[in-house]
């Protein structure tokens, strides 16, 4: 009785009465962008591990999903287009599947073979001018995701045409974004946030009890907020011409590409999309 005692007061002392949820934030640089992460618990040492834990899984997936990493299953697919199939792990060949599914829906609005024209932007502010037509033309034959071929017994992915590139910038955050919730939640956290640059999932409360508030910028002036969604649950991405963009004749172009045509859209200055799923709310957004 005096030991069941005991550690009855040491849990007490850990954890007491009327503890109070704690927030926890952590930013950091993943996937070539900027992360936030936010965890909140009444133990402030397990939000800052389960912090940890989400960070240490957009690591992963960003190694599995670079195009720019050599060593990388998407960079075997590309290496080997018009050669040959790549086999890769179940975890790829799904995000290529549901990619795929999405163009289809979209029409080839999002096209993941849309990598083959990416390199021919900055988007950093800098460019004045359009890429020269030829090269434009040139990647753009290069784009159709009719093109890319898996097998599901094989666990394969091949692209037909020598040339061909896929890359995940267009759903790949939403996709790290999922994962590091999932493995938040597994250890415990039933109230936080992860903002993948504008890439944003929530779930639970706020630590006051209120649902998350999301600011939704201004495309004139990223500092103001056009609008506050009430969010209790699901995911919030939204894309627009205030950070990444070209000037061409005073003309601001926002960085999503139309990969039916290799040139920045024209006619939206923001775009937000809610819905329960991060991955496919990335994927709409800069279709």
């Amino acid at each position: 009785m005096r030991t069941f005692a005991v550690l009855i007061l040491a849990w007490l002392a850990a954890f007491p009465l009327g503890a109070q949820p704690q927030a926890i934030h952590r930013a950091v640089k993943l996937m070539g962008c900027g992360f936030e992460f936010t965890a909140i618990h009444e133990d402030p040492a397990l939000a800052r591990q389960a912090i940890e834990a989400g960070i240490a899984e957009v690591s992963r997936i960003e190694r599995l999903i670079s195009s720019w990493d050599e060593h990388s299953q998407t960079s075997a697919i590309n290496r080997n287009a018009g050669i040959q199939p790549v086999q890769v792990d179940d975890e790829l060949f799904q995000l290529i599947r549901r990619s795929l599914k999405v163009s289809g829906i979209t029409n080839g609005a999002f096209d993941i073979s849309f990598a083959a024209i990416e390199k021919l932007y900055l988007f950093n502010g800098s460019e004045t001018t359009f890429p020269p037509a030829e090269e434009v033309e040139g990647s753009v034959a290069k784009i159709n995701y009719r093109n890319i071929i898996v097998n599901p017994e094989k666990h394969t992915a091949f692209l037909k045409e020598e040339g061909m590139r896929i890359g995940f910038g267009a759903i790949g955050k939403g996709y790290a974004a999922n994962r590091a919730r999932a493995v938040m939640q597994s250890m415990g956290i039933a109230n936080g946030l992860v903002n993948a640059s504008g890439d944003l999932t929530c779930w639970g409360k706020q630590e006051d009890g209120r649902n998350w508030g999301i600011a939704i910028a201004d495309p004139d002036d990223k500092m103001k907020a056009i609008a506050w969604l009430p969010i209790g649950e699901g995911a919030v991405v939204t894309s627009g011409d205030y950070e990444k963009y070209l000037m061409v004749d005073g003309k601001r172009y926002a960085h999503i590409i139309d990969p039916r045509t290799g040139y920045p859209t024209t006619g939206i200055k923001s775009v937000t999309i809610v819905c329960p799923d991060a991955e496919l709310a990335d994927a709409l957004a800069t279709s």
